[in-house]
């Protein structure tokens, strides 16, 4: 009777605990459950406010770090100098001073303008007395008292010394100025770049030197250094971003329109030349420049814009929207970043929709 007790007892005790532990496996698969929902994200309005972007399978693009300074365009930078010797007067333009075409820049008290001066009154008595004689050759020609030969030889001198007085007033019209003063004026107009001219500076005529140089910066060329290594990367028409370290925050986008197939002996670098506009003339001539060249790479990758990524618990996320209009957060992980195009190596499709704004705003109410 006792063990027939005992045996009642003992498998009471059984089914008790087999039946706490099926109520404990239901518990936690409802807990699972739970939890599952909550990470399954069926709010869209969180997409409200949002800007929706798509992940590309784009052709790799490399980058390759150059330095470089601002030139001036030498194809608009003029030199001026004196046509004539003399004396300095006066200077009337300052070094880094913007002009106008046809302003003075310095006036001459030029011997040389003189005697141009008296050359042209010699060259007018001349001519008079030409044109008097030739009256006088055809009047005798006319009375039979002068050959023909004497009229044509009139009519020669007649022609001399127009052509004397026509070459005085083209070179005066060349030199400007009036009397013995010569007028140093800007061929175009720009910045002065260089100035040697003073007041009292004796010049030569024979022996011309530089006083202004003109440039007009409002196009400038960057020069970049390209080391041996890397020639074979470069190409023209590589696009090229540029930054200076007196303005950061400003990116300059141009082209190489040049490469010059040189290499310096001393550092070992070939040049290349990316022409800018710069037309609140920032960009000064010697200015240090950073220079970002773009070139094709091998393959594809899906590629994403750099401010769809979210950084967190050092992992990389993006915020995708599914097929049910809904936000999902994936993991990705980068091959590499060109400027601002992240490529990817997973995580995405061509053709997943990503958010590109707000993203960090979704993460957090997902991962909430």
């Amino acid at each position: 009777m006792k063990t027939n007790s005992f045996l009642a007892l003992k498998w009471c005790l059984y089914g008790a605990l087999l039946l706490s532990l099926g109520m404990t496996g239901c518990h936690s698969d409802s807990d699972k459950d739970t939890q599952t929902a909550e990470a399954t994200p069926v709010d869209s309005n969180l997409l409200a406010g949002a800007t929706i972007d798509t992940a590309r399978l784009k052709p790799i693009t490399n980058e390759l770090q150059l330095t470089g300074k601002v030139t001036f365009n030498q194809d608009k930078v003029v030199k001026v100098f004196s046509l004539v010797g003399g004396r300095i007067e006066n200077v009337k333009a300052d070094l880094g001073a913007h002009v106008q075409k046809g302003q003075t820049l310095a006036v001459i008290s030029s011997g040389d303008l003189a005697d141009l001066h008296q050359e042209a009154i010699a060259a007018q008595g001349q001519l008079a007395l030409a044109q008097k004689n030739m009256q006088v050759a055809e009047d005798m020609v006319q009375a039979g008292l002068s050959s023909q030969k004497d009229l044509v030889a009139a009519r020669g001198q007649l022609s001399a010394a127009k052509g004397e007085v026509d070459r005085v007033n083209e070179r005066r019209r060349i030199m400007g100025g009036s009397g013995a003063s010569y007028i140093v004026k800007a061929p175009i107009s720009g910045f002065i770049v260089e100035k040697t001219a003073a007041s009292g500076m004796e010049l030569r005529s024979d022996d011309p030197e530089t006083l202004f140089t003109i440039s007009n910066l409002d196009q400038v060329w960057v020069m970049a250094n390209v080391y041996e290594a890397d020639l074979s990367n470069i190409n023209e028409g590589d696009e090229a971003t540029i930054t200076t370290i007196a303005y950061p925050d400003q990116v300059y986008k141009g082209r190489i329109d040049k490469v010059f197939n040189v290499l310096d002996p001393d550092s070992k670098t070939m040049k290349v030349r990316i022409t800018l506009l710069n037309a609140d003339f920032k960009l000064k001539p010697e200015m240090f420049a950073n220079v970002i060249v773009s070139y094709p790479g091998q393959g594809e990758r899906i590629a994403i814009p750099g401010n769809a990524l979210v950084f967190d618990k050092s992992r990389n996320f993006v915020v995708v929207v599914n097929r049910q209009n809904q936000p999902v957060v994936r993991e990705v992980t980068i091959f590499k970043t060109i400027g601002d195009t992240v490529y990817l190596n997973s995580g995405l499709q061509a053709g997943d929709r990503i958010v590109t704004k707000n993203q960090l705003l979704i993460y957090n109410a997902l991962d909430n």
